[in-house]
C-alpha cells in the first residue's frame, strides 16, 4: 500500500480525489446529533418518560449500530436499575413491558425486519432509527417510533446519529442524566469543534486526524482502550479503517489485549528498534513480513492512562501513541468521558478517510 504523504498537505488535491465528498460527510457529525434529537422528538420518544421497562434491549446490527450499543452500555454501567440486554437479535421473550432500541443504515436488513415485526406484535415499545423505506421500516409501520435520517451520509459515518437516538431514548426513560431539551448540545458542539480541527486545510501537525493517518500508514494498527468507552471507540475505528482505507487492525480493551502475548512481543520488538544494517533483499522472508504494529492507546476517563495501564496490565507502553483528549474536554466538564468518546470516534474515522484518500483506497463517486 503506497501512501501519498504530499496529498494530505494539499487541500485542492484532496478535494479532487474525494469525489464522493466523504470528508464533507464526516464533518456533519455535529449536525447529525442535532437532527437526530429533532427527529427522535418528532417520533414521540419523549412519551417514554415515566415508563419503567422490564428490560431495555439494545440491538447490535452491522455497522455503526454495534459501536453505539457498546457505548450506551458502557455509559449506563452496572448500576443501571433495569436489565440492559445487548443482542444481535430480538429475544424470544420480548413482551409489552420491554423497550427495544435499534439502529441501521440498511433498509433491507431482513433479520432486523423480522425482529422489529416480532417486537411490535408482542407489544414492546420499539424505537427504530432507520431509513423510511424498505422492509425494516415496513415491518414496524404504525407500531414503532421510527426515526428517519435527515442528513444522508455514506456507509460507516452514521455513528453520531445512532448514538444520539439511543441517548435520547435512555434519557426519556430516566436511565441516563442527560436532559432531553438541550442536553446533547455540548456533544454536537464538541463534534463541530473536532471537525474544524480536522478540516483539509490544516497541515498535518495542526490536524490530529491527518497526524494519526500518517502514524498508522504502513503499519498494523493496534487500538486498545483503557476504559469501556474507549474500547468501544477502538472497535468502531478498526471497522472505519477497514471500510475507508482497506487496513486490517486489532481492537480490544487493554486488560484483554495484554493476553495476546504474541502481539505484546511484537510491540516490544518494534520499540527496541530494528537492525539499520539489515538488507531486505538478503532476507526476503523478513522483508515480506506483515507491516509492523503501531500501538495506539485510547482513553476517555479522567485518570492518567499510564496509571490505568499500570493497574490493569502491570506495565506502561513507552512506544505507544496516546490519544486522550483532555485538552479538548477538560476534567471539570459535565459528561466528559462521553464527550471525549465522540471526539475520539470522530478523529479516528476522519483519520481512516484521510488514509483511504492518501492510498487511493476510497473509490471515486
Amino acid at each position: 500500500m503506497v501512501v501519498d504523504d504530499a496529498l494530505l498537505t494539499d487541500p485542492r488535491a484532496l478535494a479532487a480525489v474525494d469525489t464522493g465528498g466523504v470528508l464533507r460527510s464526516a464533518a456533519t457529525a455535529g449536525a447529525q446529533v442535532r437532527s437526530g434529537v429533532d427527529a427522535a422528538m418528532d417520533a414521540g420518544v419523549a412519551e417514554l418518560s415515566g415508563h419503567r421497562p422490564r428490560a431495555v434491549v439494545l440491538l447490535r446490527r452491522p455497522g455503526a449500530s454495534r459501536a453505539a450499543t457498546e457505548l450506551l452500555s458502557a455509559l449506563l454501567g452496572p448500576a443501571v436499575p433495569v436489565p440492559v440486554v445487548l443482542t444481535d437479535r430480538v429475544p424470544s421473550w420480548i413482551g409489552p413491558l420491554d423497550v427495544v432500541v435499534a439502529h441501521t443504515a440498511d433498509a433491507t436488513d431482513a433479520e432486523l425486519a423480522d425482529g422489529v415485526g416480532l417486537a411490535a406484535r408482542r407489544g414492546a415499545e420499539v424505537l427504530l432509527s432507520a431509513p423510511g423505506d424498505g422492509p425494516v421500516a415496513s415491518a414496524g409501520a404504525g407500531r414503532v417510533r421510527l426515526v428517519e435520517p435527515r442528513i444522508p451520509v455514506p456507509p460507516g459515518l452514521d455513528l453520531p446519529r445512532a448514538l444520539t437516538v439511543g441517548l435520547v431514548a435512555l434519557s426519556a426513560l430516566d436511565l441516563i442524566d442527560i436532559p432531553l431539551q438541550g442536553g446533547l448540545v455540548p456533544l454536537a458542539d464538541q463534534l463541530d469543534a473536532e471537525a474544524e480541527r480536522n478540516q483539509p486545510g490544516h497541515e498535518p501537525f495542526l490536524n490530529p486526524a491527518k497526524s494519526i493517518a500518517l502514524r498508522l500508514a504502513e503499519h498494523t494498527p493496534l487500538l486498545w482502550g483503557t476504559d469501556a468507552l474507549a474500547a468501544a471507540v477502538a472497535g468502531h475505528a478498526v471497522e472505519a479503517l477497514a471500510t475507508h482505507a482497506g487496513v486490517v487492525g486489532y481492537a480490544a480493551d487493554l486488560a484483554s489485549a495484554v493476553t495476546a502475548t504474541g502481539l505484546v512481543r511484537a510491540i516490544d520488538r518494534g520499540a527496541s528498534g530494528g537492525d539499520i544494517f539489515r538488507d531486505p533483499f538478503d532476507d526476503p522472508a523478513e522483508g515480506a513480513a506483515a507491516p509492523p504494529p503501531r500501538l495506539v492507546l485510547l482513553a476517555t476517563g479522567d485518570e492518567d492512562p499510564g496509571q490505568v495501564s499500570l493497574r490493569l496490565a502491570g506495565r506502561t507502553w513507552p512506544s505507544a501513541d496516546l490519544v486522550h483528549p483532555v485538552e479538548e474536554v477538560p476534567r471539570d466538564v459535565r459528561h466528559a468521558p462521553l464527550l471525549r468518546a465522540v471526539v475520539l470516534a470522530s478523529r479516528l474515522v476522519v483519520a481512516s478517510v484521510y488514509l483511504g484518500l492518501a492510498t487511493r483506497t476510497i473509490e471515486p463517486a
